[in-house]
């Protein structure tokens, strides 16, 4: 329990945990309440920690992912390249990029002035909302954030499948049909939990420009905001 792979595990728990609470409690009071109101200051709070949350998320799978490679591509050298320092460092460097990264442009965006209705069309604190609140459009906001949004997705999903192509190859030379199951079995998991959370979040911020947006914010927010890390503990505890 104290290899690099459960290290990363229970620090990836840990992160699911406050990605969860970032929205669903409030989602709930407000399910369960006549007043759904959420304060300036607490929307912007949901908003950081919910982007903060989920772009750490992304740095975890990545590196979840090579340290799936360097165990069954480079076996012999695993203890000594992924000692628990290098670890250690690896997994403050995910926290710390994943909450500077949209760090600025929250800042920009709560700074802009806000009038009309003041409803936000969504059951959380959200980039498109938000925006379309405010006062004068800004389209040059709404893309740097949508690019830094895609940035970090497409980059690190590039490696994570660059990582598990290396994977098969180095699986597909195994002689024994139990030695590929083995492999196989480790990294499924895995590959499971990347394919739920990716998957969702690439058709949200990847068809930007669809009819129905609000409707598939609200649905695909909810699959990999709540369903996605229900059911990653499930997931793990199966392959464990």
């Amino acid at each position: 329990f104290h290899s690099p792979m459960y290290f990363l595990l229970a620090n990836f728990s840990f992160l699911e945990i406050w990605y969860v609470t970032s929205t669903v409690p409030n989602m709930l009071a407000n399910f369960l309440s006549d007043t759904k109101v959420i304060s300036f200051s607490g929307c912007f709070l949901q908003f950081y920690f919910f982007f903060s949350l989920g772009s750490t998320e992304c740095f975890f799978l990545a590196l979840m992912a090579f340290d799936r490679y360097l165990a069954i591509c480079q076996p012999l050298h695993y203890p000594t390249v992924m000692t628990a320092r290098l670890c250690t460092h690896l997994v403050v460097s995910c926290w710390v990029l994943g909450f500077l990264w949209f760090f600025f442009p929250v800042i920009l965006i709560s700074q802009m002035s806000f009038c009309g209705s003041r409803i936000i069309d969504h059951f959380l604190c959200d980039t498109g909302p938000l925006l379309a609140l405010t006062c004068r459009k800004a389209p040059v906001v709404q893309l740097v954030f949508s690019n830094l949004t895609l940035l970090p997705l497409i980059i690190l999903f590039l490696f994570i499948m660059g990582s598990y192509a290396l994977v098969l190859r180095a699986v597909l030379k195994v002689p024994s049909a139990a030695g590929r199951r083995k492999a196989f079995s480790t990294c499924g998991a895995h590959l499971s939990v990347v394919s739920l959370f990716y998957g969702s979040v690439m058709v949200m911020y990847g068809s930007q420009k669809s009819e129905h947006k609000a409707g598939i914010q609200k649905i695909v927010t909810l699959f990999y905001s709540v369903v996605t890390p229900l059911l990653n503990p499930i997931i793990y505890t199966l392959r464990n």
